[in-house]
């Protein structure tokens, strides 16, 4: 006795489900520069390792006599695959079918995905493009009521989504329009990236927002530029084969979960390297920038250093890198973004890096040139004290191990919060050193103002204090009374923070830390 027959028949279902919407919407896909949800699996996973759930799910039609005629799937396609190696889950919007409605979606399927992932402690890849919520327009025919969001059950899936950000790493990519939940799905990420040709983010859709007595397009309401500039979305690239490397190498800085510890990797990089231009790379005139960048890139390994959210928070850098082979959470002020002066949107981004170094476990760097808050009637109306404060907060509560390199400026409420209070970290600060609780600059006028106006020539006697006061404003006065432990030779930078890295691995701790990430 054989079962050929009924191995048959799930073969001929599981042609159905590899069909999708039909030829002529994979073809609409494919015109519109897109891959299908199927090609995008197979490309951000390791070739051959997709193990799919769910497969033949879908709507079926039978004839008279009960005979499958068609099976239209599900458009949510989910299982599990490996990226280098390692296991992960991986789940997609199908836009072939009803436009990733959910009219057409089965909603148990991403909600399993997202169990998976919790259950087995895998990180989620989330492959996102439609609305993904309680369906179009045309549901209330369908299903011949209305609903309600957050109704009984309507909660789970999007609770499990951001439930998990505090389990494992969660990686969103949007590749074509998203919209309500599935904006929602994308924002509840550690990483989230988008295409700049084909996607776009929004919570409604240019026809509902339009119908406000606004005329805007998916790209002038949501565009690529719109939401990184907005910190709606980490990054945009040109391809999906570049969104899919993006997520890939994202996740080879992190553990598959909280309960472990980011790989270290073998390095083939002098961690005693010293660079010469490290010497001279920051300007003796203060009133000129400098290319943080360049530093990052002389200090860390080669070629390690993959930065987040570039387009929002512009003062703050933030990225991912290696230090003899071991990975760290790098934040470095910007001084050709106000100075490397906190904004509010500054602020915000470092609560969130911050959080996400905590989370699963990364040690801090932060090389610092931060003349304080953003000041100004801009700052005020966009509450920078606020955020700020959250921020010195989200600093302060971490214990991962932490290293700070004030490279040029400390000052103000914002610059005394550059290692967590009430703990032990490494602090170095480099030749071109200048802090204080204000700048000189401006306050010298006001302090001395009666010495200046009464002196002879009170320009020279302005210039006299500022030379006596920089005097003492000398980093080697500050070393005197062991405020600040060491001053080094910058070109020492990378042996020391390749020396912090190592002191730090066995400090790190696996587990489910107290405070994690949100969305």
């Amino acid at each position: 006795m054989s079962w050929q027959a009924e191995l048959d028949e799930l073969r001929r279902r599981e042609a159905f489900a590899h069909r999708m919407g039909g030829a002529d919407k994979v073809k609409r896909q494919h015109d519109g520069g897109r891959l299908t949800v199927r090609e995008r699996i197979a490309g951000v996973l390791d070739p051959g390792s997709f193990h799919e759930v769910g497969a033949i799910a879908g709507k079926a039609q039978y004839d008279a006599d009960g005979n499958l005629v068609e099976l239209v799937p599900s458009n949510c396609v989910f299982g599990r695959g490996q990226v280098d190696g390692r296991p992960v889950v991986v789940v997609g919007d199908d836009f072939t079918v009803r436009g990733g409605s959910a009219d057409a979606t089965i909603k148990t399927k991403p909600i399993m995905a997202e169990k998976m992932a919790a259950e087995f402690r895998l990180p989620i890849i989330r492959i996102i493009e439609g609305s993904g919520g309680g369906g179009s327009v045309k549901t209330i025919e369908t299903t011949g009521r209305a609903n309600l969001p957050g109704g009984v059950g309507g909660t789970e899936g999007f609770f499990l989504a951001t439930d998990n950000m505090s389990q494992v790493p969660v990686v969103g990519l949007g590749l074509g329009s998203v919209a309500g939940l599935g904006a929602a799905r994308l924002a509840a990420t550690h990483y989230s990236i988008m295409t700049k040709g084909t996607s776009a983010m929004f919570v409604a859709g240019p026809p509902v927002v339009n119908a406000l007595g606004h005329n805007v397009t998916k790209q002038e309401l949501g565009g690529w530029e719109i939401q990184t500039r907005a910190g709606g979305v980490d990054d945009a690239v040109d391809t999906e084969e570049e969104a899919f490397e993006r997520a890939r190498r994202f996740l080879s800085y992190l553990p598959s979960s909280v309960h472990g510890l980011p790989p270290v990797l073998p390095c083939d990089d002098d961690t005693e390297r010293r660079d010469e231009k490290l010497m001279s790379i920051i300007p003796r005139d203060r009133r000129k920038v400098y290319k943080m960048r360049t530093i990052i890139d002389t200090v860390v390994d080669a070629g390690s250093f993959f930065e987040m959210g570039r387009h929002f928070g512009r003062p703050v850098i933030t990225g991912l890198a290696r230090l003899g082979g071991h990975p760290v959470a790098l934040m470095a002020s910007d001084p050709y973004h106000y100075a490397g002066a906190w904004t509010a949107d500054a602020c915000q981004k470092v609560v969130r890096f911050v959080d996400l170094a905590e989370t699963f476990h990364l040690p801090v760097v932060y090389l610092m040139d931060c003349p304080g808050f953003l000041i100004g009637v801009e700052a005020e109306r966009s509450a920078v004290i606020r955020h700020g404060v959250r921020a010195m907060a989200a600093m302060n509560q971490t214990t991962v191990p932490w290293c700070t390199v004030v490279i040029r400026s400390s000052f103000g409420v914002a610059g005394a919060v550059h290692t967590p209070a009430g703990r032990l970290a490494l602090r170095y600060a480099w030749l071109s050193g200048w802090w204080g609780s204000l700048p000189l600059e401006g306050g010298i006028e006001a302090a001395y103002r009666a010495d200046i106006e009464g002196a002879a020539d009170p320009a020279a006697k302005l210039r006299e204090i500022e030379t006596r006061l920089n005097k003492l404003r000398s980093p080697f006065r500050t070393a005197e009374t062991f405020a600040v432990e060491e001053i080094v030779d910058p070109r020492d930078t990378r042996r020391l923070l390749c020396e912090f890295a190592r002191l730090a691995e066995p400090l790190r701790t696996p587990g489910r830390p107290v405070m994690t990430i949100r969305p």
